[in-house]
């Protein structure tokens, strides 16, 4: 093969690795701020399937993605209030509550998916070419830009404001951040809210953006490969970037796997996402610290 068709296929790779990243990306930075607060939601699944199905409806509807993006981040948002409302009010467990809310989108996906399914010409956010080698162009859409940009801003956030500080106070020591005058309930309440719009506009990337398209399940498991990305990139917004991206490279290999010359077996390229992102969650183990009062409930005295 010659170089330009080598370098072709490296940015057609690249490409696809973004888009699959994507919507991985967008799910763990809200999950990231979520669990800097001190709650895990284990509901990201169920968040990104009742975005995709809000913003393949809406889309289809109004005739404008962006309105599509927007219904994914009110319905993200939406549940993650009843997570917030049963968790933080109620002091439900957390993982009983994901776990329910998860099979809950199942079922109400489930229902609309004939009818969805059926919608043509659903418009959605097309990708635009920032360069072309080789006949190949490096392309991105405004979602998978919002979610690099995001990334950023988390960051930002994170560590340069006092809200920030406040939010990773209430995850590493609640007493102390609510005797400096902080609300640790409402902290908590607010990365929730974030991290559900976060999700649902993950969906919207599943079904409005690289792949235009609607079906039950669509989210096949993304949502706990978030949770996985959040530990892999150590609750960093940086470090989550680059495993979305790791797992997008992966993800794009076995889709490139008869282009680059890859002599392995189709289901062993198929599982190499999954097979990558458990062992960089072996190797972490032991040496990532999460928030110390992740997954604590607090009630204020």
């Amino acid at each position: 093969m010659t170089d330009w068709h080598n370098a072709a296929i490296a940015v057609a790779i690249a490409t696809t690795s973004i888009a699959v990243a994507s919507p991985l990306l967008l799910a763990a930075l809200g999950e990231v701020v979520v669990e800097k607060s001190g709650v895990i939601n284990v509901g990201i699944e169920g968040m990104m399937l009742i975005g995709a199905f809000a913003a393949y409806a809406a889309s289809h509807d109004s005739g404008n993605p962006l309105v599509g993006a927007l219904a994914a981040i009110g319905a993200g948002a939406s549940m993650a209030g009843v997570f917030a409302l049963l968790c933080l009010r109620y002091r439900a467990d957390q993982v009983v509550v994901g776990t329910a809310l998860n099979i809950l989108a199942l079922g109400i996906t489930g229902v609309v998916t004939p009818v969805l399914s059926s919608f043509v010409d659903v418009p959605s956010f097309h990708a635009h070419s920032l360069f072309r080698v080789g006949g190949q162009s490096l392309s991105v859409d405004a979602l998978a830009a919002f979610a690099i940009a995001l990334t950023a801003l988390v960051w930002i956030f994170l560590n340069r404001t006092r809200a920030g500080l406040r939010l990773r106070a209430a995850g590493e020591y609640p007493a102390a951040a609510a005797d400096a005058g902080a609300n640790v309930n409402a902290l908590r309440a607010g990365a929730i809210l974030f991290g559900g719009a976060a999700a649902g506009l993950a969906g919207a990337c599943l079904s409005i953006a690289y792949n235009v398209g609607i079906a039950q399940g669509i989210s096949s498991g993304r949502g706990f490969i978030a949770l996985a990305v959040v530990i892999v990139g150590r609750w960093s917004p940086i470090g989550a970037l680059l495993a979305a991206l790791l797992f997008g490279f992966a993800s794009a290999l076995q889709a490139w796997y008869q282009a680059i010359d890859i002599h392995a077996p189709y289901q062993l390229l198929l599982a190499l996402p999954y097979l990558l992102t458990l062992a960089a969650l072996v190797l972490r183990a032991g040496k990532v610290s999460a928030p110390a009062f992740l997954g604590q409930p607090y009630a204020a005295e």
